[in-house]
């Protein structure tokens, strides 16, 4: 019996995870959840898998919630909450799925606990990959992927040692303007942005997939997961999400994990490797695809990606500025404060202005955070006043 916490159990890779979870009850036991602020979800988890702990990482949440338990596990909250959770004692593996960089703390609370980790909160490694890698090295546990395309390259290259010498194509499916040229992008809503046209995701990766920012963070994230320099990390625009990735050997070989897309498989075969479990997803028919297509993702119109590159290329505090700027940037689209375009456009300024430093802990990490979502403010603000005065 594993048990298990749950950092993100209310967003979509926290349910994914749970049924899972029910699907295998005497594989998996929950002792520990935590979420944000959806307090209604989080009750309806903790009556269903009776956890020991739960928290909310927002105070007036947790309070509501504590009213509303009975008889149940402890309520913790705010960021101290979600750390507890993520050393509780009593679970042997942590799927960190909180969104953004306040995943990253509980992540390396998980480590220093000693629990191996199912990571699905990319911006952990995007920000502080070197310090989070040597960390698990550290406290000697593992790291698994739990991103689809991070598992697809971990499932590829099994068993064929820490010295690959070969590559990695990340697949990308364009999201829903693929296709699209930079104009055509103006007026895009934010409803428009988040119809993913394969996966269900929350809003935030939703767009992340729109502008292929997603597909930068996770260049960034193979990067430390398998220790790859950036030109050894291809990107492929993949629409119909049936290979997930692939990975190429030096003699030419080409090796590609291929499935619907469903992120329960990625999440069942971190909670059971190096087993298997059946039955969780539908088998593929390949019978429904006349051709699966690949292309070269449009930079031009979606520059996102190679903003990822150069932060990676660059390293240092460059990419925690980058994704700083980006959860700024996106956080103000979604609230109509600025136009899509507008995205690319803040992070690539904030990345100017930022003078990089190198990474040496946790709190440089921080500094480069909070001085990246400043820069990228201003930057937002200029954009709504230059709006306003078109408007009068």
């Amino acid at each position: 019996m594993k048990n298990i916490a749950i950092l993100g159990s209310t967003g979509s890779i926290g349910k994914s995870s749970l049924q899972v979870v029910e699907k295998y009850p005497e594989r998996f036991r929950v002792v520990a959840l935590a979420a944000c602020k959806n307090h209604e979800l989080l009750l309806e988890q903790a009556e269903k898998f009776k956890p020991r702990v739960v928290a909310l990482s927002d105070p007036e949440a947790a309070r509501a919630l504590k009213g509303r338990i009975k008889n149940g596990p402890a309520v913790l909250s705010g960021e101290e909450g979600l750390l507890r959770v993520a050393a509780c004692e009593g679970a042997s593996f942590v799927i960190s799925a909180i969104v953004g960089f306040a995943g990253l703390a509980p992540t390396l609370a998980a480590i220093r606990a000693g629990k191996d980790v199912g990571l699905a909160n990319k911006e952990a490694l995007v920000t502080a990959g070197d310090l989070v890698m040597s960390e698990a090295k550290k406290y000697g546990v593992r790291i698994l992927p739990v991103d689809s395309e991070h598992s697809a390259v971990f499932q590829c290259l099994n068993g064929s040692g820490e010295d690959f010498q070969g590559s990695i194509i990340l697949t990308a499916s364009g999201g829903p303007f693929l296709g699209r040229r930079a104009e055509d992008l103006e007026g895009v809503t934010a409803r428009e942005a988040v119809s993913h046209p394969n996966w269900q995701m929350g809003r935030k990766i939703s767009v992340d997939s729109a502008t292929l920012m997603n597909k930068g963070l996770e260049v960034i994230e193979a990067h430390h997961l398998f220790n790859l320099p950036a030109e050894r990390i291809r990107v492929l625009v993949h629409p119909q999400s049936i290979v997930h990735s692939m990975v190429e050997f030096p003699d030419g070989s080409i090796i590609a994990q291929l499935s619907v897309p469903d992120m329960k498989a990625p999440i069942a075969y971190a909670l059971s490797w190096p087993g298997r479990l059946p039955g969780v997803i539908p088998s593929l028919d390949l019978t429904r695809f006349e051709r699966l297509s690949f292309s070269k993702p449009d930079t031009g119109a979606f520059p996102c990606l190679l903003y990822a590159y150069r932060a990676l290329r660059e390293g240092g505090t460059l990419p925690a500025v980058l994704n700083a700027a980006n959860e700024a940037a996106v956080e103000a689209f979604l609230a109509g404060e600025i136009g899509f375009n507008d995205i690319p456009a803040i992070i690539n300024e904030t990345m100017q202005l930022h003078t990089r430093r190198d990474l040496t802990d946790e709190k440089r990490v921080i500094e480069a955070d909070s001085g990246g979502r400043k820069s990228a403010s201003v930057l937002i603000e200029k954009i709504k006043r230059d709006k306003r005065r078109k408007t009068f």
